[in-house]
């Protein structure tokens, strides 16, 4: 079994369906690197978002079918994910891709509009469909993932054992650098100190 990579899909997995953001990096036909914050969903396969039609990133995109997304939560000591997408551009305008209106419905409402509405005006779907998952994190030592867990626990309430199984958790939210330093890492953390 490899830990290591499991934890890293898992993190991936994690952010994909929880972030509200993704970064998305394009380029421009000068050449020059293009890079916006944008709502987006994940179907399963590939990252959904809704564009104007006339938007500097479907331009970029147009030009140059080259596309890196960035999610995760830097303040949390860089725990962050980058995949390679290779891009599709889908002009339908009729209506919100399903797993998008799943998870902005609420916050389109808010804007004050419908979801046809919205639809209307980011009538281009992009489609970004993962080829390949970049390694990035900030935590070089299992010390800093200790450090991490205090910061975390001191911001919110959480808990390292899930409810379902009664197992730690505690790779999952404190992501792969303790993937990497699993076995040596886990007996010199005492079970009280961690029981936040």
């Amino acid at each position: 079994m490899d830990t290591a990579n499991d934890l890293a899909d898992a993190r991936l997995s994690r952010f994909l369906a929880e972030e509200p953001v993704i970064w998305l990096s394009t380029v421009r036909p000068d050449g020059s690197p293009h890079l916006v914050p944008t709502w987006f969903a994940w179907d399963g396969e590939s990252v959904v978002m809704m564009s104007k039609p006339g938007a500097q990133k479907v331009r970029n995109l147009r030009a140059n079918a080259s596309a890196m997304l960035a999610l995760g939560d830097a303040d949390d000591d860089f725990d962050v994910g980058l995949l390679e997408a290779r891009p599709e551009l889908i002009e339908d305008g009729t209506e919100l891709a399903p797993a998008f209106a799943a998870k902005y419905g609420d916050r389109i409402a808010t804007l004050g509009m419908t979801p046809e509405r919205f639809a209307a005006i980011y009538s281009l779907t992009i489609r970004l469909t993962p080829t390949r998952a970049l390694g990035w994190h900030g935590r070089s030592e299992p010390a800093s993932v200790v450090e991490a867990a205090r910061r975390v626990a001191a911001s919110r309430p959480v808990s390292i054992v899930e409810p379902a199984s009664g197992r730690s958790s505690l790779r999952t939210w404190l992501g792969e650098p303790l993937a990497r330093g699993l076995r040596a890492f886990r007996p010199a953390v005492p079970t009280a100190r961690m029981a936040i």
